[in-house]
């Protein structure tokens, strides 16, 4: 296992003049989005021979062998459903809008195009559900939200 590698540098912007430049950590990558790039991961090691199973897998990361197959089971949805869960926006404030949980059953499901089906109908429901909490006036919140 590879030791952290941390990297320091000055980055000159313009015509050698420095600036502080603000990155901000207000957002983060979705954590269905880091579970589907463990997922893929898992799977290379296992293919190159590094890690025998899923046994080793748990024994490895400390959690139990239904988790890994939770993990893995990302690796069931349509490949255009694994990009898309790769590559979701980030979560901004807040719980991240996708869980684990929600993609189980889709990815149950052997048939693609049923997988597809049943993600738009997941991505539409949430859009709704975002669309309606954003538009809902600051006077109809509870007190304690405002």
């Amino acid at each position: 296992m590879r030791a952290p590698l941390t990297v320091e540098c000055n980055l000159v912007c313009g015509r050698g003049r420095k600036s502080n430049l603000s990155i901000s950590t207000t957002s983060r990558v979705p954590r269905i989005s880091r579970l589907m790039a463990l997922a893929i991961r898992f799977e290379d090691l296992i293919k190159a021979g590094g890690i025998a199973d899923y046994s080793e897998l748990a024994q490895l990361g400390h959690v139990s062998r239904a988790r890994i197959s939770q993990i893995m089971n990302l690796l069931h949805l349509a490949p255009d459903i694994q990009e898309q869960v790769l590559f979701l926006p980030p979560t901004r404030h807040g719980r991240d809008p996708i869980h684990l949980a929600q993609l189980q059953p889709i990815a149950t499901t052997l048939d693609w195009s049923q997988q597809r089906h049943l993600w738009a109908a997941l991505v539409r429901d949430l859009m709704e559900h975002f669309t309606l909490e954003e538009s809902r006036p600051l006077t109809s919140l509870p007190a304690e939200q405002r």
